[in-house]
């Protein structure tokens, strides 16, 4: 298959600077909640990613989930129909403020990483694939950063979106390429053979 791609942006150095400057995802700049894209909760791909994200937040240790309480008397989705989390407290049920003993961020992240694996492997898709938005609306699927429009209505408010170069804080400042720093994540979106050749394909981009 064939894939349309941006290599500037894969060749840049974004980084997520989550509890590092980020501002949030809201119409005002919020660093200090920590939410970073977790105000609005995460939109869950199907049936079976509802169901693997309802069995992980099961799992949890109450240790690493503040909302451990929440979640096992009213669930984690936001209605019958399980397409969404629950926002709980201005955020994800999945989000641990700043200062819980736990750790702060994702409960399903840190207990990925408690149990030695890949939070991609517990987060919702589209939790783990930003800053990338996949279309596959053509026969040439597309692989980009998220844009304002994306967001919908609501993108136009926001504080910032942090894949801009003028945003309120500047997330170019990472000390890896993207290719390189979410080579797990691209591959996981692509597949192996079309992340080796676009990795080949920045490679061979000349360097400043």
């Amino acid at each position: 298959m064939t894939w349309d791609a941006d290599l500037d942006f894969l060749a840049s150095n974004w980084t997520c600077i989550w509890g590092a400057g980020c501002v949030g995802i809201g119409d005002a700049p919020a660093e200090e909640l920590g939410q970073g894209c977790c105000s609005i909760g995460a939109e869950l791909l199907d049936d079976d990613e509802a169901m693997l994200i309802g069995a992980l937040a099961a799992s949890i240790d109450p240790e690493l989930f503040e909302n451990h309480d929440v979640a096992a008397e009213q669930g984690v989705f936001a209605d019958a129909t399980r397409g969404h989390t629950k926002v709980h407290d201005g955020a994800c049920i999945f989000f641990n403020k700043p200062g819980f003993i736990g750790g702060t961020g994702c409960a399903l992240h840190l207990a990925a990483e408690a149990e030695g694996e890949r939070p991609l492997d517990w987060k919702p898709s589209v939790c783990w694939q930003l800053p990338f938005k996949v279309d596959r609306t053509t026969d040439t699927p597309t692989l980009r950063p998220w844009q304002r429009t994306d967001w919908g209505t609501g993108g136009q408010t926001m504080a910032w979106c942090c894949t801009e170069r003028n945003g309120t804080a500047d997330a170019y400042v990472g000390d890896q390429r993207v290719i390189d720093s979410l080579a797990d994540e691209i591959e996981a979106l692509v597949g192996h053979e079309v992340f080796v050749d676009l990795k080949r394909r920045v490679d061979a981009r000349p360097t400043d």
